[in-house]
Formats: C-alpha cells, sequence, structure tokens
C-alpha cells in the first residue's frame, strides 16, 4: 500500500514537472513569436510610458497577441523587461515579440532630414524650423535676440552663424537642437578654417573671414569660381574700391526686395550696400557653406577686379572695366 502511494506521488511529480516545464516552454515560445504586422509600422512610445501600459496599447493596436506573456514576464523575469525609451519605432513584420521590445528601449527611432541649404539667410532657417513636422517648435515666437540668448549667445547678430547642412531629428527633439548643433558646428568651422588662412588677407578676424565668406556663397553656386570670387574682393580691397556686390543691397532691402533692384536700391545707403559703404558690410547676410569659408581665407591670386553673372550660375571675370563694360553689355544689356 504505502509502495503503490510513494509511486503515485512520484507519477504526480513527474507529471507536474513536465507540465510545468511545457507551460515555460510555451510561455518562452509566446515570447519569441511573431508580431501579427503584414507590413513595416510606426509605432510611438509615449512620453513617460510604462512596459505594462505600453503592452497594452500594443495588444489594443493588434500588435502583439500574446499581451499575457509580457505581463508575465515583467513579474517573474522583471530584469529582462527593457527600459522603454520615448520616440517613435519601425516595427517589422518578421520581428518576435521579444526583438520588438528589445527595439523600443534602443537608440534605433525614426528619424526624419532637415536640409538647410548654402545661402540661405536665418530668417529662412527659422521659417524651414517651424514648418518641419513632428519638431517640438520652442522658438517659433521668439525674436531672434531671444533665440541667441536661448542658446546661451546673448548679444550675438544671428545671421551667418548656423552651419548649412542636412540635420537628422526624432520625436521629442526641439528646434532649439537643431540650432544648436548648428550654431556650434559653425563655431567650430570657422576657427578651425581660420588657422589655416593666408598670409596677406584683407580681412583680419574670423568673424570678418564669416562676412566675406557670405558674400562669396551668395554671389556663386559654381565651386570653381568661390577663391577667385575672394580674389576679386580682395584686390578691390587692396586698391580702395568698393565691393559692389548686389547681394548686399538685397540683404540691406530686408523685406521690402521684390525680385528687382533699381537705380535708386544701388544707391541707398543702407549698412549693408557696397555700392555706398567701403569695405565688407558690419554683419554676414547669409549662412555659408564649408567651401566659401576656406575660400574667404585663402584667396585665388590674379588681376581680375570685376565679374559679372553669365547667366547659367557662372561668372565672367574681367581685369578692365573696359572689358568688364563689354561683358556686361554681352550677358546682361542684351539679356
Amino acid at each position: 500500500m504505502v509502495k503503490r502511494l510513494l509511486t503515485a506521488l512520484l507519477v504526480l511529480v513527474i507529471v507536474g514537472a513536465v507540465g510545468a516545464a511545457g507551460g515555460y516552454f510555451y510561455w518562452q515560445n509566446r515570447l519569441e513569436s511573431p508580431l501579427t504586422l503584414e507590413e513595416p509600422t510606426l509605432y510611438q512610445v509615449p512620453s513617460g510610458a510604462g512596459f505594462n501600459q505600453v503592452v497594452a496599447e500594443l495588444e489594443a493596436q493588434g500588435i502583439l497577441e500574446d499581451a499575457w506573456a509580457f505581463r508575465l514576464l515583467a513579474r517573474v523575469e522583471p530584469e529582462r523587461v527593457p527600459r522603454l525609451r520615448t520616440g517613435e519605432y519601425q516595427l517589422l513584420p518578421d520581428m518576435s515579440g521579444l526583438e520588438m521590445m528589445a527595439l523600443l528601449g534602443s537608440n534605433n527611432v525614426v528619424t526624419y532630414p532637415l536640409t538647410i541649404p548654402e545661402g540661405w539667410t536665418f530668417r529662412q532657417m527659422r521659417d524651414l524650423l517651424n514648418a518641419a513636422p513632428k519638431l517640438e517648435h520652442r522658438t517659433a515666437d521668439l525674436s531672434d535676440e531671444e533665440v541667441m540668448a536661448l542658446l546661451d549667445r546673448e548679444g550675438t547678430f544671428p545671421e551667418g552663424w548656423f552651419f548649412p547642412d542636412t540635420y537628422r531629428y526624432h520625436l521629442g527633439m526641439s528646434d532649439v537642437d537643431i540650432l544648436r548643433q548648428s550654431l556650434e558646428r559653425m563655431e567650430r568651422m570657422v576657427d578651425e578654417v581660420w588657422e589655416q588662412r593666408a598670409d596677406d588677407l584683407t580681412i583680419d578676424s574670423p568673424y570678418e573671414a564669416l562676412i566675406m565668406a557670405s558674400l562669396i556663397e551668395r554671389e556663386t553656386g559654381a565651386p570653381e569660381e568661390r577663391r577667385e570670387i575672394a580674389g576679386v574682393f580682395k584686390r578691390r580691397m587692396e586698391q580702395g574700391m568698393r565691393l559692389q556686390t548686389d547681394p548686399t543691397i538685397i540683404y540691406g532691402m530686408g523685406e521690402r526686395y521684390e525680385g528687382r533692384i533699381t537705380r535708386a536700391d544701388l544707391r541707398e545707403a543702407t549698412p549693408y550696400n557696397t555700392y555706398v559703404i567701403d569695405g565688407i558690410p558690419p554683419t554676414p547676410i547669409a549662412l555659408p557653406g564649408r567651401a566659401s569659408l576656406e575660400a574667404a581665407v585663402n584667396p585665388l591670386p590674379g588681376e581680375t577686379l570685376y565679374f559679372v553673372s553669365r547667366g547659367d550660375g557662372t561668372h565672367h571675370f574681367s581685369r578692365t572695366l573696359r572689358e568688364h563694360n563689354n561683358a556686361v553689355n554681352r550677358y546682361i544689356r542684351n539679356r
């Protein structure tokens, strides 16, 4: 009798163990089963959301079928539960539940590009930031002065100080993050380029190099011309000639500019009009790229003193006023 009882008890223990093992393996199988997705799906982890809240949302959206398995995981093996990060994530159909949870706790968030073209103004950059989707707009209602104070550059005129490039952002970032990245990149770039300057420049400081680079940037988009334009500006300043570059007129006119420069505009005494003022303007007039910064501190030697647009994005360079006037007749007046 006792022997039968012991045998029965042993059988029950074995059956229980087998059942427990089977249950454990079934649970693990459900954790590793694929998501119920037919195509890549964007999922956003809300700010401050806990693990169980996210699991419930994934179940409600039909992404996760075995939510119970993950709730059990959080209770039984909390060390295997990742700390979720706010952001957007791309979920894939062949991804398991555990792989998805690891993704939601990683830095592999969905990012968006934002491109600031070379030669744009700070105002254009701000308009682009204000229109960027899924970016927190903290500066939309601030003045330029307030923006610079927010960036710890109080009293700095913003034009020119932001490096034009493609930046990437993700949900949870703000326009301040991109502005700070762009500002710090330009500051490093200006310092780096200034260290590589030629010995005989007509500009005296990194800030003047930034101003000169902005003029070069606005005058040409042709890479091969930048150093030659810098050389023209340098020689004109050495000979006491005014720079006479049209983009400075346009910048000085501000919102009054409507696509055309008149004779009256040429004569208007704004602080930026290089047909009226001597030397360079008081501030940059655009956001220059690295190539223009390098050209500003390493002008091309030569004898040219004038240039005029050919109408195709390039310029005709002249050594004499007579040659220049002929080029103006050919490329401007005839057109």
